[in-house]
């Protein structure tokens, strides 16, 4: 069945803004949306990297507007929605990708106040804060789509980052309410929950900290880090027609280590074990 009335993205091109678009995670979605044939309007703190994203797009022959500036910064907000306003009339597609567990202390008894108060601009206030300046322009258009960046920690325990852990869970928090909130606006809100993303931000080798990477097959039901080219993936598709159905949901892209919770393949291959020691 074809509805006429819903507007369609493969119609002309989007606006596309992330934010924190120039490394990692941010840097493949930046990257992945230009490929597509959407115009990125990446937002990041490290003007260098952000000058790099913009080249390689360029030269795949994407379009790409750099605007640089700490995404937490109320300024570089205000910078952000008058570009677009000015130079593409509304944001198709937002995505909130900025999110950090640094700075941190590892045992919340001894963290400071002034830790808690930059997580939460890092993590969730700037969610707030972006969205909010970008909505009008999207209920205006008639339609949109939001893609936020949560994180696995968000749905369980994580020592030395409950600050993290708990504004995370907001950003999820977050998205279901307001899917249901702009349902009637035809705006979709979603969520991904990334889980042990090789980026420059958490490196494999950090990770693996000089253990065997063959281990990661006991560890891991998918057996491998995620590369950053995977959860773009995920981004561009809830962002798209295809998934014109899907709102108010946070997908987990983390190699199934949410559905293994705790059980590790053993290293002789045969079997599974919830004791890590025997792995």
């Amino acid at each position: 069945m074809v509805h006429d009335d819903v507007p369609s993205s493969a119609s002309r091109v989007r606006t596309v803004v992330v934010t924190g678009g120039a490394l990692g995670i941010g840097g493949a979605i930046s990257r992945r949306f230009a490929a597509d044939g959407d115009h990125v309007v990446l937002v990041d703190i490290d003007e260098p990297a952000a000058e790099r994203t913009r080249a390689a797009i360029a030269e795949a022959c994407g379009q790409c507007t750099v605007i640089p500036g700490d995404i937490t910064d109320d300024a570089v907000v205000a910078r952000l929605a008058e570009t677009v306003a000015s130079d593409h009339g509304h944001a198709d597609v937002l995505v909130n990708n900025v999110g950090d567990f640094r700075p941190a202390k590892a045992f919340f008894a001894k963290s400071p106040p002034e830790q808690w108060r930059r997580l939460h601009e890092l993590n969730l206030w700037h969610v707030f804060a972006v969205t909010h300046a970008l909505l009008p322009g999207m209920i205006a258009a008639g339609g949109g789509s939001i893609v936020n960046v949560s994180t696995v920690e968000a749905f369980r325990g994580i020592p030395g980052h409950a600050v993290y852990s708990a504004y995370n869970a907001g950003v999820s928090a977050f998205t279901r309410s307001l899917a249901v909130e702009l349902g009637p606006s035809r705006i979709r809100v979603n969520a991904i929950a990334p889980d042990l993303a090789d980026t420059e931000q958490t490196p494999a080798a950090l990770m693996l900290a000089g253990r065997d990477p063959e281990l990661l097959r006991s560890w891991l039901p998918a057996g491998r880090f995620g590369d950053p080219e995977d959860f773009a993936g995920v981004v561009t598709f809830l962002a798209s027609d295809d998934a014109a159905f899907i709102t108010g949901h946070t997908i987990p892209v983390d190699g199934g280590t949410l559905a293994a919770s705790g059980w590790y393949g053993k290293a002789s291959g045969r079997g599974w074990t919830n004791m890590p020691d025997q792995a």
